[in-house]
């Protein structure tokens, strides 16, 4: 069993920085990929970004230019730099994650909060 764990959400005032982070533990497996979703109240959880253990990575164009997707291969752990932060920004953020064990499977963390207010 594969468990992801983030860490890193709070509160800050617009134009502020956070960075989020998440780790996947276990064994037997490997990574294909991790990124960040995030789901604002009442709302659908939409993409924010993504890295390939091939080093792409992928970004939501409300986040181009202001947030970063890095990862340590060494620690399983990835890693979301958050920049010029907005009041839209504010959501519950959710780590995800396409591991390979037996096959391919999507995994989930528990969610952490990023709210941006004056």
């Amino acid at each position: 069993q594969v468990q992801l764990v983030e860490s890193g959400g709070g509160s800050v005032q617009p134009g502020g920085s956070l960075r989020l982070s998440c780790t996947a533990s276990g064994s037997g497996f490997n990574i294909a990929a991790m990124g960040w979703f995030r789901q604002g109240s009442g709302k659908q959880r939409d993409f924010v970004a993504r890295i390939s253990w091939h080093d792409r990575t992928d970004y939501a164009d409300s986040v181009k230019g202001r947030f970063t997707i890095t990862r340590d291969d060494t620690k399983n752990t990835i890693y979301l730099q958050m920049n010029s932060l907005k009041p839209e920004d504010t959501a519950v953020y959710y780590c995800h994650g396409l591991i390979l064990t037996t096959q391919p499977t999507n995994y989930w963390g528990q969610g952490t909060q990023v709210t941006v207010s004056s």
